[in-house]
Parts: structure tokens; sequence; C-alpha cells
């Protein structure tokens, strides 16, 4: 059960994390937004990303080996690279109508799945 619900808290810690990272791009055609300038952007992120940690540090606490739970250290941040791929990728698809993803990065994205099965393979 820890597995899982360390799982869903970082999937849902990605989503949040990958639109203070990305969403201010798509929100370029929103006026405060452009008026806000570099400076309002990062505060609007850090307000988004406070959500991110908001799941991010509870999903560390429970998944950790070191606390009882049933990832490793390195697990753990290989579970959250493979989730953070795979929910920018989606992002992408659904609010970059103009991104394409390619070959290379289905093949590089293969990679990285396969990184994930030697990282748990005992």
């Amino acid at each position: 059960m820890k597995s899982l619900y360390t799982i869903l808290l970082l999937a849902m810690a990605n989503v949040f994390m990958t639109l203070a990272w990305y969403g201010h791009l798509r929100l370029n055609d929103v006026t405060t937004l452009q008026k806000w300038g570099l400076s309002g952007l990062i505060l609007f992120s850090w307000g988004i990303a406070f959500f991110e940690y908001c799941l991010q540090v509870p999903a560390n606490k429970i998944g950790y080996s070191g606390n009882g739970g049933p990832f490793s250290l390195f697990q753990l941040k290989i579970i959250q690279e493979i989730i953070t791929l795979s929910v920018f990728v989606l992002f992408a698809l659904l609010f970059f109508k103009t991104e394409t993803f390619t070959k290379n990065y289905m093949i590089s994205f293969i990679c990285i799945i396969a990184a994930v099965y030697f990282a748990f393979k005992k």
C-alpha cells in the first residue's frame, strides 16, 4: 500500500512541477502574465511549486526504506524521473500542439524505462 501511495503522490507532485516549470510558456497570451516580467513568472511558478513540495516530501517520506517504506533512495529518484517524463510528455502533447514526439524521443524514453527495469532488478 505504501508503494501505491508513494507513486500516486509522486505523480500528483509532478503535475504541479510540470505546471510550475512549463505552464507559463503556454500562458503567453494571458495579458496579466506578460506584464509581470521574469520575476513575476518566477513567483508565479514558486506558488505552484509549493503544492508540488506538499506532495513530493510526503511521498519520499512514506516511500523511503529508511522510514519503513518499500523503496531505496535511488529507487525513489528513478521512479520520480520516469513519472516526471511521463507527465511531461502528456502535458506537452496536450497543451503544446506545435511540439512533436519524434522517434528519437521515443527511443530515449524506452532507454529510461530500461533503466528503471535495471534499477529494480535484484
